[in-house]
């Protein structure tokens, strides 16, 4: 457990996870590939492809490889738009890189893992999301890059702070 309830509290410099991760979103004109996620962290909720990244592989790796195994398709050249960094209040500490590609080989099938759907990029499930997907999604579907710190009670976002980077 810990006691930060506002991410002033927390040493970001010497924060250390414990699970790093990626998620991809496919973008193809004003829609947005989306997943309704079907087990695990965040199971029914909405969000990218994505996963845990395996010891050796790189963030990219892990991100085109996670897009394969969740939807059955191959993400072009996916382009790193940002990080985020989650402290909850469990002790559990994660830090995802989050990615956007522009196009794709295949054609997204549901797994046991997710069920994907396009969705207009002006139309975003927030609501079905976690919370702090409506402070950087929408930075991330604009071309910015940013740096997310959030803080989590299990599902709830306690504290938050987005930096814009040039």
């Amino acid at each position: 457990m810990i006691s930060a309830t506002c991410v002033s509290e927390i040493d970001w410099e010497r924060w250390t996870p414990h699970v790093r991760g990626v998620l991809c979103f496919i973008l193809r004109g004003e829609e947005v590939l989306l997943i309704l996620k079907k087990r695990g962290m965040g199971s029914g909720m909405f969000n990218a492809p994505g996963g845990k990244i395996e010891p050796g592989e790189t963030a990219l790796a892990a991100a085109i490889r996670e897009t394969q195994e969740e939807i059955g398709v191959t993400p072009h050249e996916p382009q790193s738009g940002g990080e985020l960094y989650f402290q909850f209040t469990d002790g559990h500490r994660l830090h995802c890189e989050v990615f956007t590609a522009s196009g794709f080989d295949g054609t997204p099938i549901e797994t046991d893992e997710a069920r994907p759907f396009w969705n207009s990029r002006h139309a975003i499930p927030y609501h079905q999301m976690w919370e702090d997907d409506a402070q950087w999604l929408p930075l991330l579907l604009a071309g910015k890059r940013f740096c997310g710190y959030f803080i989590f009670d299990d599902k709830t976002m306690l504290s938050q702070r987005i930096e814009v980077l040039g």
